[in-house]
Formats: C-alpha cells, sequence, structure tokens
C-alpha cells in the first residue's frame, strides 16, 4: 500500500539564535515527518549519539573529527517545530545517511526515532519504518505541512550565502 507523502530538499529554516539551519531532504508522510541528514564520508565512522564529535578514519590512518550529526539533525527538527507549529516529538522521525563509501564501525543510537545507516538501505528501512508506523496525519494535512515549508526551499543567495558562513566558522 502506497502512503501519500511530500518531498522537499534543500530547506532553509531559521534558528533561535537567528541564523539558519539546512535540511538536505525533508520527507512529510502521514506516518510523520522524516528528516534526512547526508554524510558524503569515506573511511570508518565512529560516533555515540551522546557525543558532541564523531570521527572519521582515513585509510592513511588520518583522523577527522566532525560535529555529531544526530545532534545536527535534532536543530533541523526544533527549527522544524517552530515552523510547523508541530511540537510534539512523536511525530519526527531522524535518519543520518551515510554514502558508501564508508564503514560505519562503531555508531552507537539509543532513541528509538533516530536511524543511522548507508544509502543502499535507506530506501528499505523508511518502507519498514512507514509500514510499521500509524497515520498521525491525514493526506491533506500532509499537503498542508508541505506547503507551509515549501517557501523555505527558496533561499535567496544572502541567506545561502550566510548559512555557509556560519557552517564554517563552527568547523574553525
Amino acid at each position: 500500500m502506497e502512503r501519500h507523502h511530500r518531498l522537499l530538499t534543500n530547506v532553509y529554516l531559521r534558528k533561535s539564535d537567528g541564523s539558519t539551519t539546512e535540511i538536505d531532504i525533508l520527507m512529510i508522510a502521514e506516518t510523520g515527518i522524516y528528516v534526512f541528514e547526508s554524510k558524503n564520508y569515506s573511511g570508518w565512522i565512529f560516533g555515540d549519539e551522546k557525543g558532541r564529535n564523531w570521527t572519521q578514519v582515513l585509510e592513511n590512518k588520518q583522523k577527522n573529527h566532525f560535529y555529531n550529526p544526530v545532534w545536527q539533525n535534532n536543530g533541523h527538527i526544533t527549527a522544524l517545530k517552530h515552523a510547523t507549529g508541530l511540537g510534539n516529538p512523536e511525530l519526527y522521525r531522524s535518519y543520518i545517511v551515510f554514502s558508501e563509501r564508508c564503514t560505519l564501525k562503531k555508531v552507537t543510537v539509543d532513541s528509538h526515532n533516530v536511524f543511522v545507516m548507508k544509502r543502499d538501505s535507506l530506501l528499505r528501512n523508511v518502507k519498514l519504518d512507514m509500514m510499521s508506523s500509524p497515520n498521525v496525519f491525514d493526506s491533506e494535512q500532509v499537503d498542508r505541512i508541505y506547503v507551509k515549508l515549501l517557501g523555505f526551499t527558496h533561499a535567496d543567495s544572502y541567506t545561502k550565502s550566510a548559512h555557509i558562513e556560519n557552517v564554517r566558522s563552527k568547523i574553525s
């Protein structure tokens, strides 16, 4: 049974501190709001849902640290709750999706609505999640949320530049 859903990409939402956060892919479905953070990394990936940073280890043994993508997606969900007025955390699913070029070595996630996986298993996992989840919206509600968020996909060049600068300042 195909469920009604809508997809949005590159959604720029304002955060409480005035900066923006960019959601890579967002799916609004009858079973909830699915927030996808895509990571195009290679090497071995180590991380814990509770730790501020995760680690990428490359073949040459070089280690790179990056901001916890679960925390990053939680920031997206917080901004979404504000933008939609839908504050119930049970409405949201957080998906962290890594490319095929990496190996998820030791990644620990305990929250029931947070999923970390590689891209090749994404479709299967989302379908299973949707099939095992009750409807929380009807098709008209899905469309209303979609229309409300659609305007946030048309960020101007200033918003995009400011977002990139903000991200760069966190890295350095």
